[in-house]
């Protein structure tokens, strides 16, 4: 594994943290969520993706494999955002605002899943036989899994009377 592969997973491995940090505090559920973080996530994420596609085409054509466990990469990390969802505490402080928690659930659901996207990282880069494709997705699967995440938890949270 060379410099750059490392410093991609320390600031991986940062990023995950942080946003794992976030969903522990108390904080009001926003009508249109983080659309910023979830903007560069996505940018961040369709340029990295990009690249590791570069790095595989380079050598030889995407396989059927490949194309879907990346498919499947996304999928669940939209279902892991689901999961998450049900776990956050949601509830409507006394002057009216939504707010929403995350649990020690929640907290054990994202460690899950960043086991299973490290998992499918190494299944798609061994389908490829060349190239970071894998962890390419990281990104992209981070800003699924939070919108996912904040679309739910914004619809519990207007049902909060």
């Amino acid at each position: 594994m060379g410099t750059m592969d490392k410093g991609g997973i320390v600031i991986g491995l940062v990023i995950v943290a942080l946003v794992i940090r976030g969903q522990l505090r108390t904080r009001p559920v926003h009508a249109k969520g983080p659309v910023i973080v979830l903007g560069v996530l996505g940018v961040l994420g369709i340029a990295a993706c990009a690249f590791g596609v570069a790095s595989v085409v380079k050598y030889h054509p995407l396989g059927a494999a490949t194309i879907a466990l990346t498919a499947a990469s996304l999928a669940i990390a939209a279902g892991f955002g689901a999961a998450r969802a049900r776990t956050v505490r949601v509830w409507r402080a006394p002057e009216g605002q939504a707010l929403r928690q995350g649990t020690v659930a929640t907290m054990v659901l994202w460690l899950v899943s960043v086991a299973v996207h490290i998992g499918m990282d190494r299944w798609i880069d061994h389908t490829t036989g060349v190239g970071l494709l894998g962890f390419s997705t990281l990104y992209l699967c981070l800003a699924v899994t939070l919108a996912v995440q904040n679309l739910f938890v914004r619809r519990r949270a207007a049902a909060v009377v």
